[in-house]
């Protein structure tokens, strides 16, 4: 006698199920199949070739009607499932009950929906099934605006589709780089750079406030502020497994319906397979395990004996032209080393993660034919010792070169400028060499690169090895670090020269040895796309030094000091009682004024920083960035207002200068100083800047040290005027800011350029002055604001607190 089989849910899933148990065993159930859409299975990896125009919904059935009555399926299509009645094993719909002896629940997952005002609004689609795909065409797509939020797998294949129908598609990501779970910053810095050549705008780091409309979408909101025009918005920001049905029924209910080795979920009559299930407290979204479970719950729907056992599955994306293939695990761990290969003239990188010489993890990005071939040596464990040194260029490898360091800049075209001070473009310097300047020096004589400023001479002699090959001998230049065999100087201006805009991009384009970078390039590289991009740029926190991504100086015990900014020296009653409040609030263990006429509060614990600030700053204070390479202080005597020896209001001037320059980032440390008078007493010719007040106007000297080293201050102008002044040493300042080797305090930058060279930009050419002080002031629209007060919003301070309370005992 046949036993009567009941499916909720006719997905890909549950259809393999069924193909297994009809080719096993044709005559043992009498088989009735509910699906809350009006059809049956069809393949929904293929609704993105659908959306895009490639297919139509008959080109992707799986199993038509012909197959279900072929098979006797009783087919409840369009009929959900409201209520299963356990001790009676019977299955109700809004049409009736239907008994069964053995159940599977296959319902899927359902799209998550970000909580956001206007989510309901007409024109928020998800992208699910076959109904998000049409109300996605029914749109009329062309020349629309289309919103995609979610940069994963389904958000981007919805993008490409979107886009493929003629809409100008943006795609709104929250993370640092798209499909972050499958792929690593250098591979999604490919990702995006290939989507953006297709005309799809990638926003990064973005978080949706809000989207607006007034009885229809037309915008969405970000976090920052920006909005972006939209008459259709696609949220695809995850999935949730469909569990309602099994909750409602009592069922054992995790993240999904938790099921055996065998797919039993907690009733031994019911089993559950697909996204809707957990199993072993993890859950799955692929097609390849979902398809496992098929086959397991087949051989135990027919009495046999079939356990789980999940594997490692790969990813690839379904857009023509996007050759992505991701596997494994390809996070840092302790014993892991990376095998890397990069080709930024043809978009290919390759990522080998390796442990006790097995492979953990493949990232591939534009050559992925090997993917298969990595994936099976990852799934078997195989021992790679015998083939390590040729392991990353695949089964068919013949041979192989090492790469080439001069690739980056051989890949420039002639008209791309090497020498900005003397604007110089490779084809001059190429053309120089081939008339016969084979010197550095010959070279300067000829086209002035290198002769001015000396930033750009790694890339001078750079496009002279590309020129001369074997007969050109360069000198060691120091590399950045291990990651790179180029210099400070070689990627600062090869960031400029190629437009390279994020992290990734620079590792990618430059030929970075490792994945990620190390500590000791990234910090650089992070300040460098800040000074060059300051709109384009987003500041990388896990690129900073550990006092700049906290916002304080980290003691010897790992407590923290705190010193609220002082504009010029100068303080209030008011301020003073509310330092000495937090001291006593939070037990501060000792106050201390500091060289820089300020106070710092030493001893605070890391959990009380948010509070610390936010009670300061309602006092008026800000962050006195007393941890950051950027501006410290600007330390000050009374001058004319009091002293009756001061000549100018070297207070006052020194508040302007706090107030304009406070929260801009730098090399290194940067200080100021400004004097009343020669007496000097604000110590101001031993600073980075300083300024003394004399009887005719201003004295401007730079590059002082009173460190490891002291030196006194160069001369760098003098002028009558306090405006030609700020106008002056701010000009300096962004200079410095756009041409200085990072981790260089200005006397070192000073050194290397020549003052000369420095008066030349910052005082005898005015337009190039205004032209620096406008940089500045582009730059200081974005960083001019205080960090204290962003990181002590209640959002935030969770993120300060300890992970976890361990002297904490248990109830019972």
């Amino acid at each position: 006698m046949k036993q009567r089989l009941v499916v909720v849910g006719a997905g890909m899933a549950s259809g393999r199920m069924l193909e297994h148990v009809f080719e096993a065993a044709p005559d043992a159930f009498d088989v009735t199949l509910f699906n809350a859409e009006p059809r049956g299975n069809y393949n929904r990896l293929m609704l993105s070739p659908v959306l895009s125009g490639e297919k139509t919904y008959e080109d992707i059935v799986t199993h038509d009607g012909d197959w279900y009555a072929a098979h006797g399926v009783d087919c409840r299509f369009g009929e959900p499932v409201v209520r299963i009645d356990r001790a009676n094993r019977v299955v109700y719909s809004n049409a009736g009950g239907v008994p069964y002896d053995r159940l599977v629940i296959a319902t899927g997952s359902a799209p998550f929906i970000l909580p956001v005002p206007g989510k309901d609004l007409p024109g928020v689609v998800t992208y699910r099934d076959l109904e998000d795909t049409e109300a996605m065409i029914a749109a009329g797509l062309a020349g629309r605006d289309a919103v995609v939020i979610g940069g994963g797998l389904l958000g981007l294949e919805a993008a490409a589709g979107m886009a493929a129908r003629g809409a100008k598609v943006t795609v709104i990501h929250l993370m640092g780089h798209l499909m972050e779970r499958q792929l690593d910053p250098a591979a999604g810095y490919l990702l995006q750079k290939d989507l953006e050549r297709r005309g799809i705008r990638v926003h990064c780091k973005g978080a949706t406030k809000a989207i607006l409309g007034k009885g229809r979408v037309e915008a969405v909101l970000l976090e920052d502020g920006t909005v972006y025009p939209a008459d259709i918005v696609c949220m695809a920001v995850g999935i949730r497994p469909e569990v309602r049905l099994a909750n409602d029924a009592h069922l054992e209910v995790n993240r999904g319906v938790v099921v055996d080795d065998a797919m039993r979920t907690s009733d031994p009559a019911i089993l559950a397979l697909g996204e809707c299930v957990e199993h072993d407290g993890q859950l799955f979204g692929l097609v390849a395990p979902l398809y496992d479970q098929a086959k397991v719950a087949a051989r135990t729907l027919l009495g046999e004996e079939a356990a789980f056992r999940p594997v490692q599955t790969a990813t690839k994306l379904k857009v023509t032209g996007c050759d992505l293939f991701s596997a494994g695990d390809f996070s840092d761990g302790k014993g892991r080393e990376d095998i890397l290969f990069r080709d930024p003239g043809r978009g290919i990188y390759k990522r080998l993660v390796l442990q006790d010489n097995r492979i953990l993890g493949v990232v591939m990005y534009g050559d992925t034919g090997d993917g298969a071939w990595f994936a099976s040596l990852m799934k078997d464990g195989t021992d790679i010792s015998p083939m390590r040194d040729t392991l990353i260029f695949g089964p068919a490898y013949q041979g192989g070169t090492a790469p080439d360091p001069l690739a980056a800049v051989a890949a420039l075209p002639p008209e791309a400028e090497i020498c900005g001070c003397n604007g110089v473009c490779k084809g001059r310097i190429v053309d120089a060499v081939l008339g016969g300047a084979v010197t550095l020096d010959a070279v300067r004589a000829e086209t002035k690169a290198s002769s001015s400023c000396g930033t750009c001479t790694g890339l001078v002699e750079q496009v002279m090895a590309a020129t001369l090959g074997e007969s050109f001998v360069k000198p060691e230049a120091q590399a950045m670090c291990k990651c790179t065999g180029m210099s400070h100087e070689d990627v600062r201006r090869l960031i400029r020269s190629m437009g390279l805009k994020s992290i990734p991009a620079v590792m990618q384009e430059l030929g970075w040895k490792t994945a990620g970078g190390c500590h000791s390039c990234r910090p650089p590289l992070n300040y460098y796309l800040i000074s060059e991009w300051p709109l384009e740029y987003c500041d990388d926190r896990q690129s900073r030094l550990v006092n700049e991504r906290n916002h304080a100086n980290i003691q010897k015990d790992g407590t923290y000091s705190v010193v609220p900014r002082m504009w010029g020296g100068v303080t209030t009653p008011a301020e003073l009682r509310a330092i000495a409040d937090a001291a006593e609030k939070y037990a501060v263990p000792m106050v201390k004024v500091t060289g820089g006429q300020r106070i710092d509060l030493l001893g605070v614990r890391k959990e009380d920083l948010p509070s610390m600030w936010a009670d300061l700053n309602a006092a008026g204070l800000v962050s006195g960035h007393a941890y950051s390479k950027g501006l410290r202080t600007v330390k000050t005597c009374v001058g004319s207002e009091f002293c009756r020896f001061g000549t100018q209001d070297s207070t006052g001037l020194g508040i302007r200068l706090e107030k304009l320059l406070w929260g801009s980032w730098t090399p290194h440390k940067v200080k100021l100083g400004v004097s009343g008078c020669p007496r000097n007493c604000a110590e101001a010719t031993c600073k980075d800047v300083g300024v003394v007040c004399v009887d005719s106007g201003f004295q401007i000297g730079v590059a002082g040290a009173a460190g490891m080293e002291l030196k006194e201050t160069q001369l760098l102008a003098t002028t009558p005027s306090a405006d030609e002044a700020v106008e002056i040493i701010t000009a300096f300042i962004q200079l410095y800011r756009e041409s200085a080797r990072y981790l260089d305090r200005p006397y070192k930058w000073v050194a290397k350029v020549g003052l000369d060279w420095v008066k030349s930009q910052v005082v005898e050419d005015p337009a190039t002055r205004r032209a620096l002080c406008e940089r500045f002031e582009i730059s200081q629209s974005v960083y001019r604001r205080d960090p204290w007060a962003e990181h002590a919003a209640p959002t935030e301070r969770a993120k300060w607190g300890p992970l976890a309370d361990l002297t904490l005992e248990a109830a019972e």
